[in-house]
């Protein structure tokens, strides 16, 4: 990792660049993906996966005895903790129920709001290296609470070729309607444009490769909402003296084995936990199975050394990480917190803790995203229509002032649908329909 000593925040944004998928080879193949699916549905999605996955793909749909007997290749102990994992997300979730209440603007006039599920939603869950059956949760539960009436899920081929049972299993535990055998840029071409066999969506959810953002990105300008801008994982510890090296070196790490670009940042007053967590570092990567993905991450990640712990809140904010964990003696620095996707307060609240099971979601806004967008909430599966009721007081009370208002910009008909109405109140013989 660079050890970077800080001097001023323009310099330092410049040395903490995020490597962007701007790529416009990238673009034009995807796109590409995109129309085949579009155009010809079924028979590319099987063609890219003999080309992709060297697979002749049969069914595209998981079936039901597929998705049963999924269950008899997981643990009973990984069950468990699945199960356990739904009850906390389920938990935090079913909180942000809305009680929308019907507010009097003024006299006469009443406005609300009512919470409705998107009907139809697509999941996206990557099955290669690391099948993130994680995922399923945090999406599918949210949904489901929500009231989504259809959830499809696709998912793509591992190396053995079949769909991994821990996803199958977890997706039918969490009441996905349909899971499909379908990766990549094309399984987002599939739900966004809807095939034979894959239906469309509404809105897709879920992270990927470079590919899988790209194709996110182009449904996205083309009406099919997405759930957020994402990039590769990110996590920033904030630490003092009081932190423990070899907590902070594992948590970087726990978030550096996720790819090769991601990036982890510590930021400290600290130079003697510098020193120890780099050699905690050195020490437990070469232990990772996914080593290689990690120390190339570490390549790209550095230690910032601040002067003072208002100076290393500053950085954190300009930077707004994905992940932020606090380890420090001084709690209440929280509260100074205002760009992060999600935060984790203690020297024993690992960021991989919210990754599973403590009940907040991990879908969150990398690369900077988190200044202005929020991890994934119930609200995402939901949208709202305002309703309001207007009786002739509030026509009254109101209605001078819109004919004002319209009349100032010069919108005729605008003013007219209101004065219509106060003179049909002002005259007394007039008729009621």
């Amino acid at each position: 990792m660079e050890i970077i000593n800080f001097t001023d925040i323009e310099s330092l944004r410049k040395r903490l660049y995020r490597k962007l998928v701007d790529d416009d080879d990238l673009y034009l193949s995807v796109g590409n993906i995109l129309n085949n699916v579009k155009n010809k549905g079924d028979i590319s999605l099987r063609d890219y996966s003999k080309m992709f996955d060297k697979v002749v793909l049969d069914n595209i749909i998981v079936t039901e005895d597929e998705l049963s007997e999924a269950g008899n290749f997981v643990s009973d102990d990984l069950k468990n903790a699945i199960s356990l994992a739904i009850e906390n997300v389920s938990k935090f979730h079913v909180n942000q129920k809305n009680k929308d209440v019907p507010i009097e603007t003024m006299g006469g006039i009443v406005c609300w709001r009512k919470q409705l599920p998107i009907e139809k939603i697509g999941l996206y869950i990557p099955g290669g290296s690391a099948p993130l059956f994680s995922t399923v949760i945090m999406l599918a539960i949210p949904a489901k609470i929500a009231g989504c009436e259809e959830i499809i899920l696709c998912t793509p081929l591992g190396k053995d070729g079949n769909v991994n049972p821990v996803i199958l299993y977890t997706a039918k535990l969490c009441g996905v309607s349909k899971v499909y055998k379908i990766g990549g840029a094309q399984a987002i071409a599939a739900m966004a444009y809807g095939t034979e066999t894959v239906p469309k969506v509404y809105k897709i959810f879920g992270p990927g490769n470079k590919y899988v953002t790209i194709a996110k990105q182009i449904v996205s300008m083309k009406g099919i909402a997405i759930d957020m801008p994402a990039g590769p994982s990110e996590l920033a510890v904030l630490a003092d003296d009081s932190a423990n090296a070899s907590f902070v070196a594992a948590d970087l790490l726990s978030q550096a084995e996720h790819d090769p670009d991601s990036q982890v940042l510590l930021v400290t007053c600290c130079r003697k936990l510098v020193k120890d967590t780099i050699f905690e570092l050195k020490k437990q990567v070469e232990n990772l199975s996914r080593k290689e993905i990690a120390k190339k991450a570490i390549d790209n990640s550095k230690i910032i050394i601040a002067e003072n712990y208002n100076q290393a809140i500053e950085i954190i904010n300009d930077y707004a990480p994905e992940h932020l964990i606090i380890a420090m003696n001084d709690s209440s620095v929280k509260d100074m917190i205002t760009n992060a996707g999600s935060v984790f307060i203690g020297n024993y609240a690992t960021e991989s803790i919210g990754d599973y099971a403590s009940g907040t979601n991990h879908t969150l806004p990398t690369n900077g995203a988190a200044k202005a967008y929020s991890g994934l909430t119930l609200e995402a599966f939901c949208k709202y229509i305002s309703f309001q009721t207007i009786n002739e007081q509030g026509i009254r009370n109101i209605g001078p002032y819109v004919e004002k208002m319209a009349e100032a910009e010069g919108l005729d008909a605008h003013k007219n649908a209101v004065t219509i109405r106060l003179k049909f109140l002002q005259n007394e013989n007039r008729k009621t329909y």
